[in-house]
């Protein structure tokens, strides 16, 4: 739905206005007010496409306005076209210096208007389609394809920021360790399909069930990393133990051979910051690996807290 707001304190203008673009398909609502305050409101609880706003009204002209508008980072590339019956070139380039896109001089001609709304609608498309794109390759750049979770780059950059805030901080930072038990017989038994069904359904699970600021991420292969920021040793085991029978509850099965549902296991080590033989991010996960280690050497399906991830922050 594309949405024009028009802000003038004549209402002959505004209505003017209104007639020339309903005449148009290029809005399916056209907005009104008549001064800058009411103007704002209406922006703030619209998706507003393109704005035409006067110069001089009372209270807050033209540009105190854009002033204000431009002072939110979510209304940057938002174009406003100023409706002036000033001539003077130092007016109009004050507003384009405070961020309007163009302008048209009253009384405007209905074509030259429609036409410079025009160019400014088919800028804003290319603008809002470039952000998606944008957005869409840095989530790619990030997510691990298979799983739709964070991908090891990924991990390990969140990791860093979390261990050097935890550390200035004096906070806990635990890190779970998780890998699959016994994957390599999915994939000879079932085949690699299963096997993916088994891996996207790991990470649908980390996803679904990680709390707020949880970091869940696959790691490598059948090995996978949750960060827990601001979580001590106790309650990383409890939120390990809740994945780990969560995950021997789940069934799977392959989407396309459709063989018995497969019950797998995982074993999870577990590591917390501050502790002696922990100073950087790389030994955290080093501990975790090998608390993971003596999960899957002492029977699997099981949750092993690092000896170490036990001293409280001073």
């Amino acid at each position: 739905m594309s949405v024009l707001l028009v802000i003038d304190d004549s209402k002959p203008i505004r209505d003017e206005v209104k007639k020339i673009f309903a005449m148009t398909s290029f809005f399916d609502v056209i907005l009104e007010a008549n001064n800058g305050i009411e103007g704002f409101k209406l922006l703030i609880n619209n998706d507003v496409d393109i704005i035409l706003c006067d110069v001089i009204m009372p209270s807050i002209d033209g540009f105190k306005f854009l002033t204000m508008m431009k002072a939110k980072p979510e209304y940057t590339d938002l174009p406003v076209i100023m409706l002036t019956g000033e001539q003077s070139p130092e007016k109009k380039i004050e507003g384009l210096n405070r961020g309007a896109s163009d302008y048209v001089t009253k009384p405007f001609d209905a074509g030259e208007l429609v036409a410079r709304v025009q160019v400014q609608l088919k800028l804003k498309r290319l603008q809002d389609e470039l952000k998606k794109s944008n957005a869409l390759l840095k989530k790619l750049s990030s997510t691990d394809v298979l799983t739709k979770i964070h991908n090891r780059r990924n991990l390990m950059e969140m990791l860093d920021a979390e261990f050097e805030r935890a550390n200035r901080y004096g906070n806990y930072l635990s890190l779970l360790m998780v890998d699959i038990d016994h994957f390599k017989n999915v994939n000879d038994t079932y085949g690699h399909q299963m096997g993916d069904e088994v891996l996207s359904g790991l990470g649908d699970i980390l996803r679904e069930t990680k709390r707020k600021n949880d970091m869940p991420g696959r790691y490598g292969g059948e090995e996978f990393i949750v960060i827990l920021p601001h979580s001590d040793p106790g309650g990383s085991l409890i939120v390990a133990e809740r994945l780990r029978e969560h995950v021997e509850q789940k069934e799977f099965k392959d989407s396309v051979s459709d063989p018995l549902p497969l019950k797998i296991t995982i074993s999870i080590g577990v590591a917390t910051f501050p502790a002696p033989n922990i100073k950087s991010a790389a030994e955290l996960i080093k501990r975790a690996d090998e608390a993971l280690y003596e999960a899957k050497e002492t029977g699997r399906n099981k949750v092993v807290v690092a000896e170490s991830s036990c001293v409280l922050p001073t």
